[in-house]
Parts: structure tokens; C-alpha cells; sequence
């Protein structure tokens, strides 16, 4: 059969403050033209529908017009499962509903071990889980990874493989081997969150969610399919689009089909000057998402409003000479030899995921922290 391979949509994402709906809406719409022109029996998008677990209505608005759009109107089969970005909670509200129109989503780790057959396909829906929900479902207090918890659901798994058929695995995690881009927000320390790619060897195909590029990850039978759009300036020079895959009875292939995004991004240099100059400035797309490079050596006031009259979505703006650069850095060496050793952690933790930590990770932390301060007094 063939199908088309998608991830990583993040509904209701804003990139720097700017609302990106009407982006997703307009990357979706080249989405299903892909589907309908490569005749696929099915589309598969693996995790992170959302960008937020409580999404806003808009987003849900969106959301709900893209499924119905694409499995009731266009009668496209969907198979789905959650990311780490969605609340398997909420998306789990009319599971059973959605099964009767060929839409199939999982969020619980307990549903990824029936598989949905189609033609000469078995597809195993793997949601984003904790090693927690391994740890319970399989009874084995041994399990503290997401590698020794991916051991024992493949196992599992292949006990449901029908040999005369052809078996993808859908899923949403970190495989060891591939590459991060900034819009990644999910911290992985010591290779916790990691999957060894040879657990993976007994699959046909692995549909990925989780990294937004599409070279995040060159493997025979596993490919991320990227996000639809640009998240961050990371992603400037990244290809997006989707896997069109066949699974035929003596291979399985797989083609990449690009997306043009409505805005892109883009990063322009120049001196203030320079960039203001009606000559410069109406030779390039303004209505794309701008990160500004300034050669200036001297402050300019009220920059930042001057430039967004003329650019309307900028980004960020980046001194590559000023002396704000140098001052700022020096600034932060001083915050950061001042803090403690638990506001350090967290700082660190902040500006890697965006977030800030719970109370029960500041517990932990501080636990943690006092364990090795004991042992190191006690040397």
C-alpha cells in the first residue's frame, strides 16, 4: 500500500510572538494536495498535533477543520498518535467515535500493541510515553529508560507480526544518531531519552515524529518527516514536506515530496542604513520572518520599532560587531558565577526547553544536589 508520512504539525505554535495559523493552514492544504495527487490509501502523522497540551480554541478550531477536511470530506483513512507536546488525555476524547470513520489515534501505550491492518500492512501506533507507563503495563520495576522500556515494547509487538505482511511502526521519540534543531524544547540528558536505531531493524518502515528535519535521521527503514513548517532559525535551510511510502511485496521505498511555506525564513545582513534603504529593502519578500545581522558599531535609538515599520515580522535582531555583544556576555558570566547551584540547574533547564522547572523537579534537584555535597564532604 502507500501512504503518506507527517509529523510534527504543533498547532497553535507561535514563532517569536508572531501567530502561525494561517501558515499550518496553508502547509496543510499542500499536504493533502500531495495525498490526493499520489493517490495514498492512507496519511500517518506522527505526535505533536498540538503545540500546547491545553491548546487554544483557535488552534482546536483549526485542528478540527484540517481532520475533518481530510478523513470525512476526503475520506482519507488517518492513523495518528500523540507527541510529547500533546495531552493524551484530552486528545484521547472520542477514540471510539473516531474508529468508525477510519480515523484511528492512540495515546495510550497499552493500544500500540493492536495493530491496524490495512491491505498488505500492519501499523503499530506507538504514542510518546514515559518510561513510567512501561514500568506499569509490563510489570517490571527494572525498566527506567526509554531504551530498556523500547526493548520490551518491540518484543510485544512482534508477537502481533503476521509474517505475510508488511509492518510499520509510528511513533514519536529521539533515535540515537540524529540530529536536534532549536525548536526541540525536550531535554535529554546522558542519553535517557534515546532509542538505538538496531531496535528498530525488525520494521519494515519507521514513521518519526519528534525532530523537525527531515535529514535529522538517514536510515534504511527509518525517516522523521520533519515539521511542515520553519520553527526556528535553525531550520532556515531545511526542506519541509512529507514521505510518500510504498509498501510493496519485495521492498519498501520511500520518496520526499517539499512544501513551499507561505512566509519563510530568512536572515538578512547589513548596516542600519543599508537596511532602510527603500533600494535594499524592495529587493527581498518582507513578508517573511526576518532575523536581522547588524554591522553597526554604534547604539541606534529605537531601533527595533524603526526596523518592524519597514520589516513587519522580524524576529531577532543580532549586533555582529556592537558592543552590546561583548557587555551582555560579560553580564551573564557575572548572573551566572552568582548563582546557586539548584538556580543554575534551573536556568540551564529554562534556556535549553523554554520552560521552567515543577515543584516536584526543584525537589528533586535540591535532593539530588545535597547527595553530592554529603559525598563529597565525606572524601
Amino acid at each position: 500500500m502507500r501512504f503518506l508520512h507527517t509529523a510534527d504539525w504543533h498547532i497553535g505554535k507561535k514563532l517569536h510572538g508572531y501567530d502561525l495559523l494561517e501558515e499550518q493552514v496553508d502547509a496543510f492544504q499542500q499536504i493533502l494536495t500531495i495525498a490526493k495527487k499520489e493517490q495514498v490509501d492512507a496519511i500517518v502523522v506522527a505526535g505533536d498535533l498540538y503545540d500546547r497540551s491545553v491548546p487554544s480554541v483557535e488552534a482546536i478550531e483549526v485542528f478540527n477543520k484540517m481532520i475533518i477536511e481530510m478523513n470525512l470530506q476526503e475520506k482519507f483513512p488517518v492513523l495518528a498518535i500523540s507527541g510529547n507536546h500533546d495531552s493524551s488525555t484530552r486528545l484521547e476524547t472520542g477514540g471510539p467515535w473516531f474508529i468508525q470513520s477510519n480515523f484511528h489515534l492512540n495515546t495510550r501505550l497499552d493500544q500500540a500493541f493492536q495493530p491496524v491492518e490495512m491491505e498488505n500492512t500492519q501499523f503499530f501506533l506507538l504514542p510518546y510515553f514515559e518510561p513510567i507507563s512501561a514500568r506499569l503495563y509490563f510489570d517490571n520495576e527494572e525498566i527506567r529508560t526509554i531504551e530498556q522500556a523500547m526493548k520490551e515494547v518491540v518484543t510485544e509487538m512482534k508477537k502481533q507480526f503476521k509474517p505475510d505482511m508488511k509492518h510499520v511502526l509510528v511513533s514519536h521519540f529521539f533515535v540515537a544518531g540524529s540530529e536536534k534543531s532549536d525548536s526541540e524544547t525536550k531535554l535529554m540528558v546522558g542519553g535517557l531519552d534515546t532509542v538505538p536505531l538496531s531496535l528498530l531493524e525488525s520494521f519494515d518502515y519507521v514513521a518519526l515524529g519528534h525532530l523537525h528535519g527531515k535529514n535529522a535521521l538517514q536510515a534504511e527503514n527509518a525517516r522523521y518527516s520533519g515539521s511542515p513548517l520553519k520553527f526556528s532559525l535553525s531550520e532556515m535551510n531545511q526542506k519541509k514536506g512529507v514521505w510518500i511510502v510504498d509498501t510493496k511485496a519485495n521492498e519498501t521505498t520511500f520518496e520526499f515530496k517539499e512544501i513551499t511555506p507561505l512566509r519563510n525564513v530568512i536572515q538578512i545582513e547589513g548596516s542600519f542604513k543599508e537596511l532602510t534603504t527603500q533600494e535594499f529593502y524592495e529587493s527581498i519578500d518582507r513578508e517573511n520572518y526576518l532575523h536581522i545581522q547588524l554591522t553597526d558599531r554604534a547604539v541606534i535609538p529605537n531601533m527595533m520599532n524603526q526596523l518592524r515599520k519597514i520589516y513587519p515580522r522580524v524576529i531577532g535582531v543580532e549586533r555582529l560587531f556592537g558592543r552590546e555583544v561583548q557587555q551582555k556576555h560579560n553580564e551573564t558570566k557575572k548572573e551566572i558565577k552568582t548563582l546557586a547551584p539548584n538556580e543554575l540547574v534551573a536556568q540551564f533547564f529554562s534556556d535549553v526547553t523554554g520552560e521552567e522547572l515543577t515543584r516536584q523537579q526543584q525537589v528533586w534537584i535540591k535532593e539530588n544536589l545535597a547527595e553530592i555535597y554529603q559525598a563529597e564532604r565525606g572524601k
